[in-house]
């Protein structure tokens, strides 16, 4: 059970990263006037799917205090990585992020690194 805990950590905050980057895309550029910065972040902080990202991220949490009960922060942590792996192909998929020969490789070692960091 203690794995599903770990995936579910992951999953969460894939779908944190993905729907706030989601939402700050559809409403637009950033503004310059401090004044409209502040409105623009409120209007983001009160959008529902922006609180589902936060909601996920403190069910994240909680879910990785859970896994934490039962395993070795040093044997689980590696796994977080995959969540390095998820956001790309996400990003890709949702927002036609370019998936680069370079960003292949290194995904392939974040990869390489979770298989041997989750050894003993």
């Amino acid at each position: 059970m203690s794995y599903v805990y770990v995936i579910a950590t992951v999953l969460l905050t894939v779908y944190g990263q993905i729907a706030i980057k989601w939402q700050v895309l559809a409403a637009g550029p950033f503004p310059a006037d401090p004044g409209e910065k502040a409105w623009f972040l409120a209007r983001l902080l009160v959008n529902p799917w922006v609180l589902s990202a936060l909601a996920a991220g403190l069910l994240a949490s909680v879910s990785w205090m859970a896994a934490m009960t039962r395993l070795e922060l040093s044997h689980a942590y590696p796994f977080m990585s995959l969540a390095f792996v998820l956001v790309m192909v996400c990003s890709a998929w949702f927002f036609s992020e370019p998936i680069t020969p370079l960003k292949v490789t290194g995904i392939a070692l974040v990869v390489l690194g979770i298989v041997i960091g989750s050894q003993g």
